[in-house]
């Protein structure tokens, strides 16, 4: 038996451990084509986001690689097969990597309870750990159980990160870690850009009391015709003018 044939075998074996549904999807297709294109994963398979399918996989401790194919049209899309699968993480349960209390419990009391991202506070069972460099990009460098590599997020807040992270040529191609620890969604508080592109954001959330702050703001933005956000950017300016 050739080590690449060991190498899917044991592939075959791990992919009996995984209850993700689209996970063992790419796998099985790959594992019988040696790998398998958006395109594929669109209209055979009828997953509308074909990159989620893909770190499904990443998730489950099998590594994937990114590669350009052309499609029927000739249009350039992107395809997937594995890495080193001597690189295959064994230590996963049902495709995510699972984190004891007391480690959780820590990051919650250093976050004041509040998501790292948009700074909402939320009760624990709300809050999710998430590597700030992805694990993707970062691998075991950045420390498995190290505090200072992860952050608690809200579930709104994880999955917009995953989807500008997945669209990111950084995360897609480059993968430079530093790149990443730079970036808005490792660290919300000091980064000089989002995704590569040059944006700033302020995640705002309005509690309890100041509830009624927000109301009155979009009262005025709607006498004045403009949409919140851009209202609320309005009244800074001013206000940072003066």
């Amino acid at each position: 038996m050739t080590r690449t044939s060991k190498q899917h075998k044991e592939t075959k074996q791990l992919l009996k451990g995984i209850s993700n549904k689209r996970a063992r999807i790419v796998i099985e297709h790959i594992l019988g084509h040696g790998f398998i294109t958006t395109e594929e994963l669109e209209k055979k398979y009828g997953y509308n986001h074909p990159p989620r399918a893909a770190r499904d996989v990443r998730e489950a401790g099998i590594p994937l690689e990114t590669f350009r194919v052309k499609d029927a049209e000739g249009r350039t899309i992107a395809a997937y097969r594995f890495g080193d699968l001597t690189q295959v993480r064994k230590g996963r349960l049902q495709g995510r990597q699972t984190f004891p209390k007391q480690f959780k419990d820590p990051l919650y009391e250093k976050q004041n309870g509040r998501c790292g991202i948009c700074a909402g506070k939320f009760e624990p069972r709300y809050m999710q750990i998430d590597h700030r460099v992805p694990y993707e990009v970062a691998g075991e460098t950045q420390g498995e159980l190290n505090p200072e590599h992860f952050m608690l997020a809200c579930g709104s807040c994880n999955r917009a990160k995953s989807w500008s992270c997945e669209h990111c040529e950084n995360g897609l191609n480059e993968k430079f870690p530093n790149v990443c620890s730079k970036c808005y969604w490792a660290n919300p508080e000091n980064y000089v850009h989002i995704a590569l592109r040059e944006i700033r954001r302020a995640d705002i959330v309005w509690e309890e009391d100041e509830v009624l702050v927000y109301e009155k703001l979009k009262q005025q933005a709607k006498q004045n015709s403009s949409p919140l956000p851009e209202f609320v950017k309005k009244v800074v300016k001013k206000f940072v003018e003066e």
